[in-house]
């Protein structure tokens, strides 16, 4: 057994920046609007945990879906009710938006003193 291959539920920060870039994922934030108001990986949709429902998740044009948080507990419980509810949701980011971030990877978030949208390159 690869010790360095990921497990096929948790992939990297860096695994999912890619597949996004290329149109392969659908990213789902699982964290509260707050959160995802003062920080977030462009392109990822909001479905907070608390009012989560496997059943709305889109699926429309086929791309697997991939859940993350801030560190990667909130998106395996989202992870088990997508299994409670039959939902065809087999992957989240390990790590959540923290490792994200370690990883150096690219941001977008809210300046509350300024009102301003501020991009954080990579």
């Amino acid at each position: 057994m690869d010790l360095h291959q990921e497990n096929p539920r948790d992939f990297s920060p860096k695994t999912v920046h890619d597949r996004l870039l290329r149109h392969e994922i659908v990213l789902i934030d699982v964290r509260e609007p707050q959160e995802y108001a003062a920080e977030r990986i462009q392109g990822a949709l909001l479905f907070p945990l608390s009012t989560f429902d496997p059943g709305a998740l889109p699926f429309s044009d086929g791309r697997p879906v991939v859940l993350h948080c801030g560190t990667g507990k909130r998106s395996v419980a989202a992870l088990a009710a997508c299994a409670t509810a039959g939902v065809p949701v087999r992957q989240h980011m390990e790590g959540g938006i923290a490792a994200w971030k370690a990883a150096g990877l690219p941001t977008v978030r809210f300046d509350p003193a300024t009102g301003r949208v501020i991009e954080r390159a990579s």
